[in-house]
C-alpha cells in the first residue's frame, strides 16, 4: 500500500509517498512519517486526517491502532492530510507547571513581608481565616499535583507547548490576585459562622472531587484509551460532569469564607470555562448514546450546576 502524505495546502510532505504493508496501522504510518522527516515530526506532533468529501465539514481524524485498509474508503486514493501540531509536552507536565505556581505563590503573600514594597504596613494582624485559607489553598493545589501523577489518565498523550504558557498565565495571575487581597494588611474577615460554613462546604467538595476523579480513572483502560463512556456512581448518577461541579462548589466555599472580589472573579471565570467544557461533553454523550439501533440511551441528568444547569 502506497500512502501519499500531503499538507492541508496539497503540498506533498513526504516525497514519493510511504510504502506500507496491507495490515499497517495508523500508528505504523506515524512512525514512518517520523522516520522519513528525520525525526522532526514525532508521532505526538502529527494529526492525520482523510481528505474532505462532498457534504463533509470536518475531516475524519485517524488515530490509534486502526488498520489503514479499514479507514480508507474503498476505491479511493490512499491520501492522508498531515497537520503539524507544533512542539508538544505531556499533559502531566502541563498540569504540574500550572498547579505548582499557585502552590508556592499564595503562601508567599501569607509568610513574607511583600506588602512593604507597595507602601503598606509590613506588620499586620493575621486573622484565623487567612491562616485557614492558606492551608485550604495549598491542600487543593498539592492534591491537584498528586492527582496529576497518580490518578488522572489522559485521553491524549500530549498538549501543545504553548498551552503551558497560556495556562500558567491564567493560574499564576489569579493566584497573585487572590492572595494579595485575602492576605492584605487591611483585610476585614467575615463572621466566624460564615467562615466555618464556607470552609466546611469547601472541604466536603474537595473530598467529593477526589472521589469523582477516582471514578473517572476507572472508566479508562490501563492504557488510558477508554473513550467516551457513561460515568456512573456517586454524583455521576445525577450530574454529567460531577467533577466540575465539585470543583466549582469547592471554590464557592472558599469565597464564602474569605469573601473577596478577586476570589469571586476567579470563581466566575472558572465556572464559565468548565460549563463550556461540560456542555460539550454532555452533547457528545447524548449523541453517542442516543438509544437508537440498540445503543443505550443517555439518562436524564444535570450537566454541571444543579439545580441551574
Amino acid at each position: 500500500m502506497l500512502v501519499t502524505v500531503t499538507s492541508r495546502s496539497g503540498k506533498e510532505v513526504v516525497k514519493g509517498g510511504i510504502q506500507l504493508s496491507e495490515n499497517a496501522t495508523v500508528k505504523d504510518l506515524k512512525a514512518s512519517i517520523h522516520k522519513r522527516t528525520a525525526g522532526k515530526l514525532y508521532p505526538e506532533r502529527q494529526r492525520l486526517s482523510l481528505p474532505l468529501v462532498s457534504g463533509q465539514t470536518r475531516p475524519t481524524v485517524l488515530d490509534g491502532d486502526k488498520r489503514l485498509c479499514d479507514v480508507f474508503p474503498e476505491g479511493s486514493d490512499h491520501i492522508v492530510i498531515l497537520k503539524d501540531l507544533g512542539p508538544q509536552v505531556k499533559y502531566s507536565t502541563l498540569f504540574f507547571f500550572e498547579y505548582v505556581g499557585p502552590l508556592f505563590i499564595y503562601p508567599m503573600f501569607y509568610f513574607l513581608p511583600l506588602y512593604k514594597f507597595v507602601g503598606l504596613p509590613e506588620k499586620r494582624v493575621i486573622h484565623p481565616v487567612q491562616t485557614y485559607a492558606t492551608i485550604y489553598w495549598c491542600f487543593h493545589y498539592f492534591k491537584r499535583i498528586m492527582e496529576t501523577f497518580f490518578v488522572h489518565k489522559f485521553s491524549h498523550a500530549t498538549s501543545p507547548l504553548s498551552f503551558v504558557f497560556r495556562n500558567c498565565c491564567y493560574y499564576w495571575s489569579f493566584a497573585v490576585f487572590i492572595a494579595y487581597f485575602v492576605n492584605h494588611p487591611y483585610y476585614t474577615p467575615v463572621g466566624e459562622t460564615q467562615m466555618y460554613i464556607g470552609f466546611g462546604l469547601g472541604i466536603i467538595c474537595q473530598l467529593a472531587n477526589f472521589y469523582c476523579h477516582i471514578i473517572l480513572k476507572n472508566l479508562r483502560d490501563p492504557k488510558g484509551q477508554g473513550g467516551y463512556q457513561i460515568p456512573r456512581g456517586f454524583l455521576f448518577n445525577y450530574i454529567t460532569c460531577a467533577n466540575y461541579t465539585t470543583e466549582i462548589y469547592q471554590w464557592l466555599g472558599f469565597n464564602i469564607a474569605t469573601q473577596t472580589v478577586a476570589g469571586y472573579s476567579f470563581l466566575v471565570v472558572a465556572a464559565y470555562i468548565m460549563s463550556d467544557w461540560a456542555l460539550g461533553k454532555h452533547r457528545r454523550l447524548k449523541k453517542l448514546y442516543d438509544g437508537k439501533e440498540g445503543r443505550v440511551k443517555y439518562p436524564n441528568r444535570f450537566v454541571i450546576l444543579p439545580p441551574f444547569l
